[in-house]
C-alpha cells in the first residue's frame, strides 16, 4: 500500500516511492505495478493525473478525483502557482545558494519523439537552490581521496524535463544516483560505500490553493529508509526538520540505468 498524505472528496496525494512509474508507459511495457493503478485500487475510485515525477524520484504526487478538479490543479502547475520543494544529495561541495536562470534545450524521448521533425529549442528554466549541509567522508572514489557531498534544497519555478538534475550538472555538482546526467563512478561509489543506490532526489513538499475550497494546503512527504540511513551516516539528521521520517516506508527500488 502507498502512503496517503492527504485525501478529501476532491483530491488525493501520496508519497511516491523511488523506482515506481506514475502510470503505464513505454519506458517499461511489462511493469504492472504503477502509482495510478495502485492508488485507484487502494481508495476504490478513479484518479486523474495532475503532474508527474520521474520514475527514480520519490515524494509528493498529487492527483484529482475527477477530471474537472485535475484540470484545475494542472492549471495551477502550468501557471506556476504551485510551490514545490525538493531535497537532493549532490556530488562535491556546493556553497551558499542562488537563483539559477539557465535555459535548457528540450530533451526528446527516444521512442515517443522519434518522429519529431523540429529541432529542440532552448526553454527558460529557473531554479532556486540553497546548500544546507556538507560532509567529507574518508573514502576514495574515482580519482579523489575522499568523498564530498552536499545536501541541498531546491525550488523550481519552471517545469522542464529533468530540470533539477540538469541544473545541478550545470553547476558541476550532479545529483547522486543520476544515471542519465550524473557521474557513474561517483554513483557506484556512493551505492557501494553508503547504500545510496537510487536517485537522491525527493519531492519534499507541495504548497498550493485548494481548487474547490480555496484553502491553502501544504503537503509534505516523508523520507524513505535510504534517505534516513544516509542522514544518520552523514550527521545530517537535523538539517531538514520539516520533512517527516517514514517509519514503515516502502523500500526504494533501484534506479533503472537505462532510463
Amino acid at each position: 500500500m502507498l502512503e496517503i498524505l492527504y485525501q478529501d472528496e476532491w483530491l488525493v496525494a501520496v508519497n511516491k516511492p523511488a523506482g515506481w512509474l506514475v502510470h503505464r508507459s513505454w519506458l517499461d511495457r511489462n511493469e504492472k505495478v504503477v502509482v495510478m493503478q495502485t492508488v485507484r485500487d487502494q481508495i476504490g475510485q478513479h484518479v486523474f493525473t495532475v503532474h508527474r515525477l520521474d520514475r527514480p524520484t520519490s515524494g509528493v504526487l498529487l492527483m484529482g478525483l475527477s477530471s474537472e478538479v485535475a484540470h484545475l490543479l494542472a492549471q495551477q502547475f502550468e501557471q506556476h502557482q504551485m510551490q514545490k520543494t525538493y531535497h537532493a544529495v549532490l556530488r562535491g561541495w556546493l556553497e551558499g545558494g542562488a537563483t539559477l536562470d539557465y535555459p535548457l534545450v528540450e530533451e526528446l524521448d527516444k521512442i515517443a519523439d522519434k518522429f519529431a521533425t523540429q529541432e529542440p529549442v532552448a526553454q527558460p528554466a529557473v531554479t532556486d537552490y540553497q546548500a544546507l549541509a556538507h560532509v567529507e567522508m574518508p573514502v576514495a572514489i574515482s580519482r579523489y581521496n575522499t568523498a564530498r557531498y552536499t545536501l541541498v534544497e531546491m525550488a523550481p519555478h519552471t517545469g522542464r524535463k529533468h530540470q533539477l538534475r540538469r541544473h545541478m550538472v550545470h553547476l558541476r555538482h550532479p545529483i547522486i544516483g543520476d544515471s542519465a546526467h550524473g557521474d557513474l563512478r561517483q554513483n557506484r561509489g556512493a551505492a557501494a560505500h553508503f547504500g545510496l543506490n537510487r536517485l537522491m532526489l525527493h519531492a519534499s513538499a507541495l504548497s498550493f490553493t485548494h481548487p474547490v475550497t480555496g484553502e491553502p494546503l501544504v503537503i509534505r512527504a516523508g523520507l524513505d529508509r535510504v534517505w534516513q540511513q544516509m542522514l544518520q551516516q552523514f550527521g545530517w539528521q537535523d538539517q531538514i526538520p520539516d520533512v517527516p521520517r517514514v517509519e514503515f516506508a516502502i523500500d526504494a527500488v533501484q534506479d533503472n540505468p537505462t532510463e
